[in-house]
């Protein structure tokens, strides 16, 4: 009798096991029938050549090599505006900055929106210089001296002829990094005449269009290695803003206000 006792609990205890494992077993396959759905799903996505599904994580950030590319095209496109003006052919910005036209069209869709943000990187890199100036310089006058010069080597000259190209010049953008732009080199000069260093029959838009005028060639001429006298011209005007004056000026000094309006 205690034999089969043990015979029969035995197989009752091995009857409780195997049924707690097919328990287990249904649980663990019922759990994992959502994984095997993503799985079944992403392999169908695949299997017509798309990503697999991920979890949302915010847009991507571009590449650095895209970044790159980008960075590439407005400076090629800078170079160019300023030499042949701001109909040059987009096929030359394209070979000018070493990318393909596909390329080229990815990141701006015609025009219009290169020149958009050609004339506002050169915008933003001339007010950053104009408060490096300020900032590295206790004498006013050098201070001005040091922007004017680093302002050509930023090429603020390629904005005068894309300004008369067709784009939104009333961009808020725009209209923003010109406040700020406008803002910094008033500061500069205000400072120099303050101190008695910059003669007063000036005004801002008077540096701002000789800037201009003094560091770009005429558009289409592409005068080979006019670059090597700019620095040196620009040096002969800021000594003659330099006081005392030795002569007295026509007409009457350029503000921001006639700037904006010619």
């Amino acid at each position: 009798m205690g034999t089969g006792s043990v015979v029969k609990g035995g197989t009752a205890a091995e009857a409780a096991a195997g049924s707690t494992a097919r328990a287990a077993a249904r649980t663990a396959a019922k759990d994992a029938e959502p994984a095997k759905a993503a799985a079944r799903a992403d392999s169908a996505v695949r299997a017509k050549g798309a990503a697999p599904t991920a979890p949302c994580r915010g847009t991507p950030r571009p590449r650095a090599d895209a970044l790159r590319n980008r960075e590439r095209i407005i400076a090629a496109a800078r170079e160019l505006f300023v030499e042949f003006g701001p109909d040059v052919a987009l096929d030359d910005v394209a070979r000018r900055a070493g990318v393909g036209n596909a390329t080229l069209y990815r990141n701006f869709p015609d025009r219009a929106a290169l020149t958009h943000e050609v004339v506002l990187a050169v915008t933003s890199r001339t007010t950053l210089r104009a408060e490096e100036a300020e900032a590295a310089e206790a004498d006013p006058f050098a201070a001005l001296s040091r922007f004017v010069h680093a302002a050509a080597d930023e090429r603020i000259g390629a904005l005068c002829p894309m300004l008369s190209g067709v784009f939104d010049r009333d961009h808020p953008d725009l209209l923003a990094e010109r406040g700020r732009l406008e803002e910094a080199v008033e500061g500069l000069v205000a400072r120099a005449q303050s101190a008695g260093r910059l003669r007063t029959d000036i005004a801002v838009g008077d540096v701002l269009v000789a800037l201009s005028q003094l560091t770009r060639p005429l558009p289409g001429i592409a005068c080979q290695g006019i670059d090597r006298f700019t620095h040196r011209h620009l040096q002969l005007f800021l000594d003659g803003l330099e006081t005392p004056a030795r002569s007295e000026l026509p007409g009457s000094a350029a503000t921001l206000e006639d700037l904006r309006r010619s």
